[in-house]
């Protein structure tokens, strides 16, 4: 069998071909000479730090011995968890997935490390490394597929997480692959996870299957909120949240009435705005506190005139404007709401088109979920290119709209306008 040079033989040819001692590579290194001896004799295992300063000492890439390292940590020597941890870690920041895909895959031969590889994922995934922290869910939850574990679920999560886009049947996909976990993933995690699932089927315009998911986080949030709430219970959840727990039980039922005003049962819809918009109930008090309250109720206030809107009420048309009109990022909402339904009642908003024509096409979103805000601005271009066509109003000088792109891009024919539609649209107001 032909020999494969490894990381030692290299070293000594380097050795050899610059004529340096193991005593003066170790002081060019920083190893102590010892240390390096050993090393360089298979007496003593590498260490990451070992191969960083080697590599730099010889004028090599950083990654230049990574996959004859891989080799070493698994065939060569026992592996050492204090060995591939940094080694992972460094992989990831350099890039080098092949790496960590070989390791991780021999790795998980041992169940033992299963638990170690998930928290280096869970590590690698808030630093924003998902492309490493992929393949550990992928491995880990593929080790653990037949235990139903909480582990193997937020693998699942995670997974989930990563491959929501801006692709809606990429996200149903991703959605259908990872719903039946949500039920053995911790109470605080499922909480996020249906929050996450809401999004995808509300961006898809499924509004039973929000409401319904809708529901279940509303019921999981109350039950886990009088828990906390009871003297003698200790809570040890809040850290995994990321929103207090009452702001699960007033987003569950914004979104409840978001659904019912979609379907339009706008009965419905406004019954579910004081659930939302009165937090007299809520225990805890401060900033956070205060703020969430105060934004809950500035979406009801908008969402009363928007419902009533939508239900044909043209009186509140003005009261809405001006509402919006000092809330940039609540603009491009009423734009779209409007538009849509002066083509349901055929009522001519060009007033309210010129007065805000700045913000068409609107590109800069509120800051809340981008699956629904890039759904709203498909389904606003669509609109209005409806408004327009319907008046036949492309000419005039009073305002003008270069170039508005409408592009509906989402093929299951919920837009009037599909494919790509450029148009220079000038109003005659």
């Amino acid at each position: 069998m032909e020999h494969t040079a490894t990381i030692r033989d290299k070293i000594w040819a380097y050795l050899s071909d610059q004529r340096l001692t193991i005593n003066k590579f170790a002081v060019l290194s920083g190893i102590h000479s010892g240390t390096l001896s050993r090393i360089l004799k298979g007496q003593q295992a590498m260490a990451m730090s070992h191969l960083e300063r080697i590599t730099r000492s010889m004028g090599l890439e950083e990654d230049y011995f990574y996959s004859k390292y891989v080799d070493e940590c698994l065939y060569d020597s026992a592996p050492n968890w204090r060995r591939l941890r940094p080694f992972i870690l460094r992989s990831a920041e350099l890039g080098r997935l092949d790496c960590i895909e070989r390791l991780v895959q021999s790795l998980l031969d041992n169940l033992m490390y299963g638990p170690l590889l998930f928290d280096l994922a869970e590590e690698l995934f808030q630093q924003g490394k998902q492309q490493a922290a992929r393949i550990l869910y992928e491995n880990v939850g593929d080790s653990e597929k037949y235990q139903h574990s909480e582990r193997l679920a937020l693998c699942q999560y995670r997974l989930f997480e990563m491959s929501l886009g801006d692709d809606p049947q990429k996200n149903l996909l991703a959605a259908t692959l990872f719903e039946s976990y949500v039920t053995r993933l911790s109470e605080a995690h499922q909480l996020d996870a249906l929050r996450q699932l809401i999004h995808v089927y509300y961006s898809l315009h499924d509004w039973p299957k929000a409401d319904e998911l809708a529901q279940e986080m509303h019921r999981l949030a109350t039950i886990q909120y009088n828990l906390r709430s009871r003297s003698d219970h200790r809570y040890t959840n809040d850290e995994i949240l990321e929103r207090p727990l009452y702001y699960y039980i007033l987003y569950a039922q914004l979104m409840r009435s978001c659904a019912f005003e979609e379907l339009g049962d706008y009965k419905a819809a406004l019954e579910f705005v004081p659930l939302y918009t009165d937090g007299s109930w809520i225990q805890e008090e401060g900033e956070e506190a205060n703020r969430i309250i105060a934004q809950f109720h500035e979406w009801g206030t908008a969402n009363t005139y928007l419902i009533r809107l939508m239900d044909g009420q043209q009186d509140v048309l003005d009261e809405y404007v001006n509402f919006v009109s000092t809330r940039e990022n609540e603009i491009f909402t009423a734009l779209f709401k409007i538009v849509e339904t002066a083509n349901r009642y055929q009522w001519d908003v060009d007033h309210i088109l010129k007065r805000f024509s700045a913000y068409i096409p609107y590109r800069r979103y509120a800051k809340r979920n981008k699956q629904i805000n890039d759904d709203h601005h498909t389904r606003f271009c669509s609109e209005l290119a409806t408004y327009y066509l319907a008046r036949r109003r492309y000419k005039g000088n009073e305002i003008s709209m270069r170039s508005v792109d409408l592009s509906a891009k989402i093929d299951n024919g919920r837009n009037v306008i599909k494919g790509t539609l450029s148009v220079d649209f000038e109003i005659n107001i």
